[in-house]
């Protein structure tokens, strides 16, 4: 049998590149583990700060209003833009503006006292540029037994209102859309009106029932 030279030798038996030739074909999957877990890290931060402005925008509705110790606390068209803006504000890096689509909802008993346990939509006021049709009510539709998803029922006491939200985001992925389980990042809040609000506008009804506009600003209608 004939005897390898002895270079040839050692060359089979050096194993001072193993740790490289090691390192090469795991590098890809350690490399895609990193990315995947960067990019559900990223969705993760991304859906608690949608969250976070669904919940800020219900919470400052419920408490909105000029005090009067002559009548019901008053609401405006300009103190709810002042409240998107505030989101928007908050939000950051988010751009709610151009990336998403806020609904803002007035909840209501259709009657007081609402024997018949149904509600309505008093008026609905939206923020966003994204292109996005809400999942539950609008204004005009009618009477319903609640707001919201089936395992998040909302209702409204009588004589007061519930103020829900409902944000819709576009999430751009850091690395790929296949990583996470939808690039629409969707949430609800909703609380209950602080305040003995004035709801009827006066009696005018229509779309702006409920919101006055003494100052004439631009309404935030949810109109395409």
């Amino acid at each position: 049998m004939m005897r390898l030279p002895h270079k040839f030798w050692r060359l089979s038996h050096d194993n001072s590149g193993l740790a490289a030739v090691e390192f090469a074909l795991t590098a890809p999957l350690v490399l895609t583990m990193f990315l995947a877990g960067a990019e559900v890290t990223n969705f993760a931060i991304t859906k608690m700060r949608v969250s976070q402005v669904a919940l800020h925008v219900a919470d400052n509705a419920s408490r909105i209003g000029t005090n009067s110790l002559l009548s019901d606390v008053q609401i405006s068209e300009t103190q709810i833009n002042d409240l998107f803006i505030g989101a928007a504000l908050q939000a950051g890096s988010l751009d709610l503006k151009q990336n998403a689509r806020i609904i803002l909802s007035s909840v209501e008993a259709v009657a007081n006292p609402n024997t018949s346990k149904k509600f309505k939509v008093r008026w609905q006021r939206c923020y966003g540029d994204k292109a996005y049709v809400t999942d539950y009510k609008k204004v005009g539709d009618a009477a319903f037994d609640y707001m919201g998803p089936v395992n998040q029922k909302v209702t409204a006491p009588d004589d007061t209102a519930v103020m829900f939200v409902e944000v819709a985001y576009d999430y751009h992925p850091l690395i790929a859309s296949k990583l996470v389980t939808s690039t629409v990042i969707k949430d609800i809040a909703a609380m209950t009106v602080r305040d003995q609000r004035d709801y009827d506008k006066n009696g005018t009804g229509g779309s702006n029932q409920g919101v006055y506009n003494k100052e004439g600003a631009a309404v935030s209608t949810c109109t395409a």
